[in-house]
């Protein structure tokens, strides 16, 4: 590992340690958005990690992408859902965005994030109902996005569309975040990944340059799926094996630190929450397991390195939501008290499971590469 990796990972575990997880639990409690981990981030160089060398970027993989989610996700679900979100978009921003945005990303000073999922398509992100109209030398955006990450805190968003004129379901847009006609939803109070600010935003008459155009009209669909999704799906696995990996070590802790005094032994010396601690140690590393595949499949460029991206975060998502119940009923009471972070993590592990596209959807596309069906449209 050379002297640079492992300067990096010292300053991610620094940050991770005096930053992200002593604010996590208040975070969840509060819905604060994280806005001091990701300026400790940024001034790191960790929000500008994707971005090209040539624009002062650390001209990081998706291999690093998914280890900076990963190990914030096994602190605080909700930075490291923010953090995954502007990594996506900044996939995209980076193919085809303005180079003044591009070097503000790398120095650390924007943040950036997905505006795909609308109202009334539910989580097809692919068919998207809002609209781009010419209006003079500008383009004007109406739509009704459901959920956005960072709504209301990030510089920008990727947007989608119906296009404007060419053929193909979808046109992507980057519009400023503070762009005149959006208007954010009220704060978000729900169950899990309380933090990261994911709210519905509302776009009525909104200016944009003809040139915010990120790709060609009526390309946006291509785009999404050969540069946003795998960023997308990679990062979620990757949160969900974060999650996983700080639930199996709470669950260590609590068998090896819990005692049965009448028999003078840990819980860890009885057979059966063993055995139990083992099934989920084992699921936890299948998910590891198939996560590091999916990651050597697309760096050399395997056959089937499509096939593992559509299906890496379906197989880490379910896992996480199966070891995340599973560690609640070893670790009995204990678990649900809030300052543990089982109840927590718990919580945050299920969110993968309805983000577009979802386990079922993911399937969905499964079964039809593996059949020689096409990935979308009727089968």
């Amino acid at each position: 590992m050379s002297s640079a990796v492992l300067d990096r990972t010292a300053a991610l575990a620094a940050i991770v340690d005096d930053v992200i997880a002593p604010a996590a639990a208040d975070t969840d409690r509060t819905g604060a958005y994280p806005r001091a981990a990701l300026d400790a981030l940024g001034a790191a160089g960790f929000l500008g990690l994707f971005s090209s060398p040539d624009v002062g970027g650390g001209g990081g993989s998706l291999a690093d992408v998914a280890g900076v989610v990963e190990e914030i996700a096994a602190a605080c679900g909700s930075t490291a859902m923010v953090v995954l979100m502007h990594y996506a978009a900044v996939s995209v921003i980076e193919a085809h965005g303005p180079v003044e945005v591009r070097e503000a990303i790398a120095r650390g000073e924007h943040v950036s994030s997905l505006a795909l999922s609308e109202a009334g398509s539910r989580s097809h992100f692919w068919t998207p109902l809002g609209t781009a109209t010419t209006d003079g030398d500008a383009v004007r955006l109406d739509a009704a996005k459901s959920w956005i990450t960072s709504a209301g805190q990030a510089d920008s968003y990727v947007w989608s569309s119906r296009p404007l004129a060419a053929d193909g379901p979808m046109t992507l847009w980057l519009v400023p975040a503070d762009a005149a006609g959006l208007s954010v939803a009220a704060p978000f109070d729900g169950l899990g990944l309380r933090g990261n600010s994911s709210n519905p935003v509302r776009a009525e008459g909104v200016p944009v340059a003809a040139t915010a155009g990120l790709g060609d009209d009526g390309a946006g669909l291509d785009i999404a799926l050969g540069v946003v999704l795998p960023t997308f799906l990679v990062g979620n696995a990757a949160f969900s094996v974060g999650l996983m990996e700080a639930l199996v070590g709470s669950a260590a802790a609590h068998l090896t630190s819990s005692r049965l005094e009448h028999l003078d032994q840990t819980l860890a010396q009885q057979p059966i929450p063993r055995v139990e601690f083992a099934r989920l140690r084992t699921r936890a590393d299948e998910a590891r397991a198939f996560l590091a595949d999916t990651l050597t499949a697309l760096a050399e460029g395997r056959p089937d390195a499509t096939l593992r991206v559509l299906q890496v975060m379906a197989v880490a998502a379910e896992a996480s939501s199966e070891v995340a119940d599973g560690v609640l009923r070893l670790c009995g009471g204990a678990a649900f008290r809030k300052e543990v972070g089982v109840e927590r993590r718990f919580r945050d592990s299920l969110a993968a499971r309805v983000m577009a596209p979802t386990t079922d959807a993911l399937r969905d596309f499964v079964g039809r590469a593996t059949l020689g069906l096409p990935l979308l449209g009727d089968a």
